[in-house]
């Protein structure tokens, strides 16, 4: 999303998660070994996705670091969404780029110095330009580069959770359901782009099968309504949870939505002590291509 300054490619990498109930992080890449290590902080810190207080959260990274014999001087984090907003737009074949600027500005007015925006294509096939276009609070941004150096971090990059979880899941389209966010949230991943998020909460006297597919058929029926027919019911819906769904639960929310369910799958070359889902944006920040 944000680059803040280069990160040498031969530089162990450091992923810190900021996006969750948890302050997570992550040393290393796929393929190799990896350390993990994770805390709570307190809502004076870090509520809801949003950095609060920059020095708290600064010194409880430093010493959840320092605990566990992380020495990486530079890191990439990782943010909630609640910090932006993204769109998916498609131009036919041939479209300016000054034309593919002012659209994507129509679609995402700023109106606010303190947003910042970015596009970036994905696609420039035959049929049509894709552009993912995404408008983050730099408020935010600034904030996390103030942790990290209250931390003794440089921050080399700031990506979005979705992004990040797109990165890792070893899958081209799927709805993953994050019951481990708060609040929950379902993002809708197709050709391996996030498309849709979307946030609700969850009683804790529910009828979990019932509540996920009455959260999850707007989600489905807003993207297809859209024109994007070719989102196939085979599409899984991913269930990331603290603890397993009961098969009853996975086999009615199977039957309520028509597509099949399941967990986030293992990753390939992930070391096998690391809990790939409960790390799974950390491992999807430490796949980033460009950094």
């Amino acid at each position: 999303m944000v680059l803040l300054h280069p990160l040498a490619a031969r530089e162990p990498r450091l992923a810190v998660d900021l996006s969750g109930r948890s302050l997570r992080v992550l040393q290393g890449a796929p393929g190799g070994a990896m350390r993990s290590a994770e805390t709570k902080v307190s809502t004076r810190a870090l509520a809801s996705g949003r950095v609060v207080d920059p020095g708290m959260l600064g010194h409880a990274l430093e010493s959840l670091l320092s605990a566990n014999g992380l020495t990486c001087t530079r890191a990439m984090f990782a943010a909630s969404d609640v910090i932006a907003t993204f769109r998916v737009l498609t131009f036919p074949a041939g479209t300016l780029d000054t034309e593919i600027d002012a659209a994507v500005r129509a679609e995402l007015p700023l109106g606010d110095a303190r947003l910042g925006l970015r596009h970036v294509e994905i696609s420039n096939a035959g049929e049509g330009r894709t552009v993912y276009a995404i408008v983050w609070d730099r408020s935010q941004v600034e904030a996390i580069s103030t942790a990290a150096k209250e931390a003794g971090l440089k921050a080399a990059v700031v990506d979005l959770k979705s992004l990040c979880m797109a990165r890792a899941v070893p899958m081209r389209s799927y709805i993953i359901c994050d019951l481990t966010a708060e609040p929950c949230e379902a993002v809708l991943v197709d050709d391996r782009i996030p498309r849709v998020r979307h946030t609700f909460t969850l009683d804790a006297t529910a009828d979990i099968a019932a509540a996920l597919a009455g959260e999850l058929k707007p989600v489905l029926s807003f993207y297809r309504g859209a024109g994007n027919t070719r989102f196939s019911s085979e599409a899984p819906i991913l269930v990331r949870a603290d603890q397993p769904q009961p098969r009853e639960v996975t086999r009615r929310l199977q039957q309520a939505t028509g597509h099949p369910v399941d967990v986030v799958p293992r990753l390939q070359r992930i070391d096998p002590q690391i809990d790939h889902s409960t790390y799974l944006t950390c491992i999807g920040l430490g796949m980033r291509r460009r950094i």
